[in-house]
């Protein structure tokens, strides 16, 4: 990455007039080492996102994408720096979060509907208004009619949707997702792809999409986080006015080409981040 590149100035605010959700200021992460090297993971992250919006990240790997996910669920303590949700101080999980994994984490002795409600026990909302909103959300991802399913039955893709519907089930103000369909095959991707716009369109949920795929983060995000390698900081922030809905064959045209040659432009010829 050039010198000139790592010392840009973006633009952090969203650009539209929608209310901002959440506010990252000054984050930072170190790790304290046993050896006395510490390993600093984030280094100043500052962003705010606004109500509704849907932001990808993508970095190299290593870069803090997955620490910077951790610390928003609450699970990760942040070394300094401030995390806001309208306003209000940030510094532990919260039920106005959802989280969906790399991998979905079904309990195999538990069948899909019982699967997608486990927040909902922790939680101890009431059970059959939540029943119901479960098997709408498993109608709205084409799983109706799978309520009665193990894990084991169902193929990745769907296995991944039944965590998106467990996330979403308590109805959360802001979806986390890290890297969700990393291990899927790409034809499986790109159908994912596309069902996580439909969900978003429909539901209106704030999401923050980790991947290590720059179309995907084109494809799919109102703007792109840049980060540089450890310790990782926005490099960039990239609007991506393109129309929706998106459609696949959207990615063939120089427009979309433009925007991805945009983000890959801060990474080496070697190529840092994976297509």
């Amino acid at each position: 990455m050039s010198q000139g590149a790592s010392q840009k100035i973006v633009p952090m605010i969203p650009p539209n007039s929608a209310a901002t959700l959440l506010r990252i200021a000054g984050l930072e992460k170190i790790y304290k080492a046993k050896d006395g090297i510490d390993v600093q993971a984030l280094q100043d992250i500052n962003l705010d996102i606004a109500d509704g919006e849907f932001v990808s990240i993508v970095g190299p790997s290593g870069c803090g994408k997955s620490t910077l996910l951790k610390i928003l669920a609450g699970t990760l303590e942040r070394s300094s720096g401030t995390v806001a949700m309208r306003g209000q101080s940030l510094n532990g999980p919260s039920r106005e979060l959802g989280v969906v994994f790399q991998a979905p984490v079904l309990l195999p002795w538990r069948t899909v509907l019982q699967n997608v409600m486990v927040p909902i026990e922790v939680q101890k909302h009431d059970r059959a208004r939540s029943t119901a909103k479960a098997k709408e959300l498993l109608a709205m991802v084409g799983l109706g009619g799978f309520e009665s399913k193990y894990p084991n039955e169902l193929s990745g893709g769907m296995q991944q949707r039944v965590g998106i519907c467990r996330a979403l089930v308590h109805d959360p103000s802001f979806l986390l997702m890290d890297e969700p369909f990393g291990a899927l095959d790409a034809m499986t991707r790109e159908t994912m792809n596309g069902e996580l716009q439909r969900i978003w369109s429909e539901s209106r949920k704030t999401i923050m999409l980790v991947t290590h795929s720059i179309p995907e983060a084109v494809y799919l995000a109102d703007r792109v986080v840049v980060m540089t390698p450890r310790p990782g900081r926005i490099v960039d922030v990239i609007a991506i006015d393109l129309p929706r809905p998106r459609r696949l064959a959207m990615q063939n045209t120089p427009e979309f080409g433009r925007f991805v040659a945009a983000i890959r432009r801060h990474f080496s010829s070697e190529g840092v981040l994976d297509a």
